[in-house]
């Protein structure tokens, strides 16, 4: 059976690096095993949730490479959630509590000072009828826990191997808020189940749902999908990712120019066995990818080692995938190939080539030292066009020749006139593109 997985945002912000890792292991997964991939988003929190952020959401997933194979979201899933609720009422899984936040806070520390685990007592189970019509005459309404049976919940993950929870150190979990609304626990469970999602790939912070969500699918009668925890992606400092690390976020980091598959690499790599490297696709990436291979240790992001990954995918890309992006900054059709193969790899973003087409096209300000035999032996040597890849020997030969210079006495004052520069590209691919007229100015100290 073709596996089903899903990716679960709530619309309430942008996607960043962090989220892009669990997104990217579940369409992984699904492409590597012939499966589909849902994206399934939470917006049940009306007050936060925004059209403009799901569409943001969808349109980052795009950017990486991932097309869903089905969108849905939760706000459209209510009388559904409330059906699964009823069904749990009907079997008294599901019972009215009406603590109050401050009552509940001072019973955990009564507990915790007495040295007992601040798990939940049930109280509201031994409520009578009396009690409860007491409570709805104060006018208080009830929040709904999923009562838990006893004993030891085992599942074997696919990252973190066996894993079990004794459900007795567990409190009954709240589902429904006083004002009728669904926490997350219910409705991802039951949208799982709707949407037959056999697996569950998802960030080890969800470990401590794991329990509590499989007593709920045995309690609803659906199948228990097999789960998957994977170790979280922090900064290189440690510290955890989240939506107010604006410059993180995966359109953020498309805005600086970063290759969407040295992103995708970094963020399912890292914190694996496997070395982090360039890939051409997600279908390379896919191969990459085993589960059963993620650390447990959390996964270290640096940015500094995304510059060096996206540069190294920037000097492996045909000049045929940059031609839209060459065009954009105005680079010249006809030589945009010969550009390219000339610059990329002196490039760690495909938008650095704009500061070399600049010297290429001009103006440049020379920058003339203290070498005017050099350069008049220079201007003297330069040939008729069309020029190649030869001509640069062919001009250095005759000025070493005519001034008996050599090594960097020779080449630094050329690129320094040539380009305004002291470091680039190779001058004997650069030299062609800036052709004679702009060599000839820029050698005799113009402005070109």
């Amino acid at each position: 059976m073709a596996p089903v997985v899903r990716f679960a945002p709530s619309p309430t912000g942008f996607l960043h690096i962090g989220n892009a890792r669990p997104a990217l292991f579940n369409a992984l997964f699904a492409r590597r095993e012939g499966g589909r991939f849902w994206l399934r988003l939470d917006d049940t929190d009306t007050a936060r949730s925004t059209a403009e952020f799901a569409a943001a959401i969808a349109e980052d997933l795009g950017w990486l490479g991932i097309v869903p194979d089905g969108t849905f979201r939760q706000s459209e899933h209510l009388a559904i959630y409330d059906a699964a609720a009823e069904r749990l009422k009907a079997i008294g899984r599901l019972y009215p509590a009406f603590e109050t936040a401050e009552e509940l806070e001072r019973r955990r520390r009564r507990q915790l000072g007495r040295g007992l685990p601040p798990v939940y007592d049930r109280a509201a189970l031994t409520l009578t009828p009396e009690a409860r019509a007491a409570f709805e005459a104060e006018g208080r309404r009830p929040h709904w826990r999923f009562r838990l049976d006893p004993g030891t919940v085992t599942w074997d993950d696919l990252v973190r191997g066996p894993c079990h929870v004794e459900a007795d150190s567990l409190s009954d979990p709240v589902l429904i808020r006083e004002d009728g609304s669904y926490l997350y626990t219910l409705p991802s469970v039951v949208d799982d189940a709707e949407t037959g999602v056999t697996h569950v790939i998802r960030g080890e912070d969800h470990v401590t749902n794991t329990a509590v969500q499989i007593q709920i699918f045995s309690a609803l009668g659906a199948k228990v999908p097999v789960f998957a925890h994977h170790n979280l992606l922090t900064t290189a400092s440690g510290e955890g990712l989240s939506k107010r690390l604006g410059h993180l976020s995966l359109r953020g980091l498309r805005d600086s120019g970063y290759e969407p598959t040295a992103v995708a690499a970094l963020a399912v790599l890292t914190g694996s066995a496997e070395a982090v490297r360039p890939v051409a696709d997600l279908d390379e990436l896919a191969s990459l990818v085993d589960l059963a291979h993620v650390s447990r240790a959390p996964a270290k992001f640096d940015e500094h080692e995304l510059d060096g990954l996206n540069a190294r995918v920037v000097h492996g890309l045909p000049a045929a995938a940059v031609a839209g992006r060459l065009a954009a900054m105005g680079v010249a059709p006809d030589q945009a190939h010969a550009f390219w193969e000339v610059v990329r790899a002196n490039l760690t973003r495909v938008s650095d080539a704009a500061a070399w087409w600049r010297v290429v096209e001009g103006p440049v300000t020379p920058v003339i030292g203290e070498a005017p035999e050099l350069l008049a032996a220079a201007r003297d040597a330069l040939p008729p066009e069309p020029w190649d890849a030869t001509t640069w020997k062919r001009v250095t030969d005759a000025v070493r020749n005519a001034t008996g210079l050599k090594g960097k006495a020779l080449f630094l004052p050329l690129r320094l006139a040539l380009t305004g520069l002291d470091h680039g590209p190779d001058l004997a691919g650069l030299l062609p593109l800036i052709g004679r007229e702009r060599a000839l100015a820029r050698l005799t100290g113009e402005t070109a």
